[in-house]
């Protein structure tokens, strides 16, 4: 008797709810009735991943606001307070650390798929665009925030990085930092963009990123649109099943196993080598020191090696933007007759895998010290494999023998 008494006092409050807002309605669209294709496979798991860092971001960052104190005074002092006196602040502040390069982790994975499977050819150009948004916000977002523990690394690099923009507008340099050198000013103002500008552009660029998405559906690894075959009844998806309870189970398994790698990163290697958290983050900014050898951390390093690689300043500082830009374009470079991988011939995969090796090879030439002969030349030819992906793509995907696609999603 209580149990039915129970269900009708819920039911009466979803229907107030749903009165005054489209609760019930946004469930059914976009989770319960939701119909994705029936072939996801493991590299569908990383957009649920990316959306699950995001909220560990966006809550050990509220808790790590708390103790912080944005003055270039105090800044080094409150991290290191936060890490010993704090309850649990070393645990919040790893998470924080951890989470940063895991959210490139599995955005880059989450783009490779996309260029795996020709997710951004029509109709998903707007998905893929606003997708691309979300990683441009996501570098600004990790950029500022690395200034904020004001170590040497943190320091240095962001006198670096902001200097290099002299190189196109002086003036532009001088309203990033608010100062004429990396100062208080410019921890504060890096500081209030990384903890309310950014995350506010962010999280509405991913609702927007998944309202789009779900207007058009998902792609899927044989690149088949399931909205061609309905049933003629029902109307639904032939090849479709519902994300909820199919998909949300299923990415389950993908946030354990995810957690577990999460974990034993925070509790055992949270400084990853020095690739997460450098040795000269743990020595207070000096302006009078500079470190033997600046550079980025890992994510970024793919970009500064773009940078080097080009003598002359100002066309480096281009190249570097460009490098990222490109990827807005693929929707209109990429003429193939069909869009998963599965299908393209020799000229794609071969294309797609020399990208894919420069662009790791340059993520460590990054990391080196550019006075070592090798690291200029190999940046140099990998830049190059770099922009000849983009450049030549109307040329090798249209040339490119293609298998015939399917009608309908293969298993």
């Amino acid at each position: 008797m209580s149990t039915a008494s129970e269900n009708t006092k819920l039911a009466q409050a979803t229907q107030w709810i749903d009165a005054r807002f489209p609760m019930s309605s946004l469930w059914r669209d976009h989770i319960s009735e939701y119909y994705a294709p029936k072939n996801f496979n493991f590299w569908y798991y990383f957009g649920s991943l990316a959306m699950l860092v995001l909220v560990i971001q966006l809550v050990t960052g509220i808790f790590l606001t708390m103790n912080y104190k944005p003055d270039a005074r105090f800044a080094f002092a409150s991290v290191e307070y936060i890490m010993r006196d704090v309850n649990y602040g070393w645990l919040i502040r790893y998470m924080h650390s951890t989470g940063a390069s895991m959210f490139f982790v599995v955005v880059y994975l989450h783009m490779c798929r996309g260029l795996m499977y020709g997710s951004y050819r029509k109709p998903r150009e707007l998905v893929w665009l606003i997708g691309m948004g979300i990683y441009l916000c996501l570098m600004g977002e990790a950029f500022m925030g690395y200034l904020l523990p004001w170590g040497q690394m943190s320091y240095w690099g962001a006198q670096v990085i902001i200097s290099l923009f002299d190189a196109i507008s002086p003036p532009l340099a001088l309203w990033i930092r608010g100062d004429f050198v990396v100062s208080d000013a410019t921890l504060n103002r890096f500081f209030a963009f990384h903890v309310i500008a950014l995350p506010l552009v962010l999280v509405g660029l991913v609702l927007v990123h998944i309202i789009a998405l779900h207007e058009v559906g998902s792609n899927n690894p044989d690149g088949v649109e399931i909205k061609k075959h309905k049933d003629p009844v029902t109307h639904k998806p032939l090849d479709g099943i519902n994300f909820h309870p199919y998909y949300t189970l299923k990415d389950l398994v993908g946030v354990s196993v995810f957690l577990a790698i999460f974990s034993a990163v925070v509790f055992f290697a949270p400084e990853m080598g020095g690739y997460f958290l450098e040795a000269n983050n743990f020595i207070p900014a000096d302006p009078m020191k500079t470190p033997p050898h600046i550079a980025p951390v890992w994510y970024f390093t793919p970009y500064y090696a773009i940078l080097r690689a080009i003598p002359q300043k100002q066309l480096g500082v281009i190249a570097m933007g460009a490098a990222v830009l490109i990827f807005l374009a693929l929707p209109w470079l990429d003429r193939g007759a069909v869009k998963s991988i599965r299908y393209r011939g020799t000229l794609y995969k071969t294309a797609f895998g020399m990208f894919i090796t420069a662009f790791l090879i340059l993520g460590y030439m990054g990391t080196q010290d550019p006075n070592l002969w090798y690291v200029n030349p190999v940046s140099q030819v990998c830049t190059a494999i770099y922009f000849a992906f983009f450049l030549l793509m109307p040329i090798y995907s249209k040339l490119d023998k293609t298998l015939p696609e399917p009608d309908r999603v293969t298993s």
